[in-house]
C-alpha cells in the first residue's frame, strides 16, 4: 500500500491543499485522518519542498509560537492545473484497473 500511495501522494496533498491553506503539520494531520496513517511528516515535508520548486504551491510564513514561522501552502494556479492533471489520470488508471478486476 505504502509502494502504491508514494506515486499518488502528490494529487493527494494537491486536493488537500485546495480545500484550504495549511502547513506541513496541518496536511499530515489530514492524512492520518483521511486514513494515511503510514505516510511519515518527513515524507510530506519532502513532498512540499519538490511541489514548492515545481511552482505548483505559493507560500505565506507566518509566526508560531512554538518556534520559527510556518510555511503556509496554497495552491495556484499552476497547482490547480496539475491536480486537475491528476484527476484526468486516475480517472483513466482507475477505469482500465476496475475494467480488469472484472475480467
Amino acid at each position: 500500500m505504502t509502494e502504491m500511495l508514494k506515486g499518488t501522494l502528490e494529487g493527494i496533498v494537491l486536493a488537500i491543499l485546495a480545500e484550504r491553506p495549511a502547513y506541513g503539520y496541518e496536511i499530515t494531520a489530514k492524512l492520518q485522518e483521511l486514513g494515511f496513517a503510514d505516510i511519515a511528516s518527513g515524507t510530506v515535508y519532502a513532498l512540499l519542498v519538490r511541489v514548492e520548486r515545481r511552482g505548483l504551491v505559493d507560500i505565506e510564513k507566518t509566526p508560531s509560537q512554538l518556534g520559527p514561522p510556518r510555511k503556509v501552502y496554497t495552491l495556484n494556479d499552476r497547482g490547480v492545473a496539475q491536480l486537475n492533471e491528476f484527476w484526468r489520470t486516475w480517472s483513466n488508471l482507475s477505469e482500465r484497473i476496475e475494467a480488469l478486476r472484472k475480467r
